[in-house]
């Protein structure tokens, strides 16, 4: 059972724990002669490694990518692509009391009951750890979209105050540590961050990304939607709860036509669609607008606050949990939006190419 691969041609097989000696990725279907180099990878995961600012976990990890296969002299061959990345900083000493208790609101639970064993160590399998080997394979498939699709991902909302909509600058987001397009809101963040902690918590998180320039005829009908195959993989990111792709849940508040809005002809000639409220997607088919996708992400559960548990032998306990945590997950889950939306866009262009020899090429 392929458990830990995704995506029908291009696809990607994850494999690793948080206090594993390292986790990796293999990429298979990866076209030849793409360039590619450990330089190129590391700019991705250098956006999303921890210990960067005191707004996220402290765990200090290089996060330094090895390619293993699959690329000669910075070119792609054709043939699986493999990368390494060690865990340098694990202090698996902070979870020993953990190994017969369940932290409430993680998997530790889940897992011991489908295999009977679980990795207590900053959750094993289950960490966001894994999420790094994501962000590598999505530096990959931007190659496969380059200069076609661009991708850019923004957090628009943490806890219960999002940005001001009429202040949104992508340039913005480089510029603090929250991934902001509103300049406004940031110190805002900072002090609910701060308060947040203070009260021993944390707070969840709104990440709004958009692929610009995708062609018309990405997806196929009823069992290979594109918008399907994009909620699965958001959620599938750690800690997600939600996924709504253009208008999302707004939709059942809208009439028929402010919802389906007309689809017009530009100045050369084009379809023009008056709406954006499908996000870019119709019929599980790529239309050529923008696609727009937001999720949730939940409060990070590790927090030191006192929560009542049960143990592997159902005995009733108390635990506050210790390590390094992110007070706001959800600020280091913006490049890994990235990513996912690269690979699935990635993988469907691809497959619309064998369909339809009509397909933008992307380079």
């Amino acid at each position: 059972m392929s458990i830990n691969s995704f995506g029908r041609i291009l696809r990607v097989t994850t494999w690793g724990e948080s206090h594993g000696p390292a986790i990796g990725c293999v990429v298979d279907g990866v076209p030849a002669h793409l360039t590619l180099s450990e330089d190129y990878i590391q700019t991705f995961l250098d956006q999303r490694k921890p210990g960067t600012h005191r707004f996220v976990t402290q765990r200090r990890e290089d996060d330094k990518v090895r390619i293993l296969s699959g690329v000669l002299n910075n070119t792609s061959t054709g043939m699986p692509i493999s990368l390494l990345i060690e865990n340098k900083d694990t202090k698996s000493s902070d979870y020993q009391n953990l190994e017969k208790t369940f932290r409430p609101g993680h998997a530790d639970y889940t897992y011991w009951k489908k295999y009977g064993i679980r990795d207590h160590r900053g959750g094993g399998r289950s960490s966001a750890r894994e999420t790094a080997c994501r962000v590598a394979a999505g530096a990959i498939a931007r190659q496969i979209l380059k200069p076609l699709i661009t991708i850019q991902a923004a957090l628009v909302q943490i806890g219960n105050r999002p940005i001001k909509r009429e202040h949104f600058q992508w340039s913005e987001c480089l510029k603090n540590p929250f991934w902001c397009p509103d300049p406004s809101t940031v110190p805002l963040w900072q002090e609910d961050i701060d308060k947040a902690r203070h009260n021993l918590s944390s707070l969840g998180a709104i990440i709004e990304v958009v692929a610009k320039g995708v062609p018309p005829g990405l997806g196929a009908p009823v069992y290979g939607k594109l918008d399907a195959d994009l909620a699965a993989a958001f959620m599938g990111i750690n800690a997600v709860k939600a996924v709504e792709i253009g208008a999302g849940f707004q939709a059942a508040s809208l009439d028929g036509h402010t919802m389906s809005g007309e689809i017009l002809l530009d100045e050369h000639n084009q379809p023009l669609f008056s709406s954006p409220h499908s996000g870019g997607i119709l019929g599980g088919i790529s239309n050529g607008q923008d696609i727009t996708l937001r999720f949730a992400v939940k409060p990070t559960s590790s927090i030191p606050q006192p929560i009542k548990t049960i143990t592997s032998e159902l005995e009733k306990t108390t635990l506050a949990t210790k390590g390094r945590h992110d007070p706001c997950v959800g600020i280091r889950a913006v490049p890994i939006a990235e990513a996912m939306m690269a690979l699935v866009l990635a993988d469907h262009l691809i497959l619309a190419r064998a369909h339809n020899a009509e397909i933008p090429k992307t380079s």
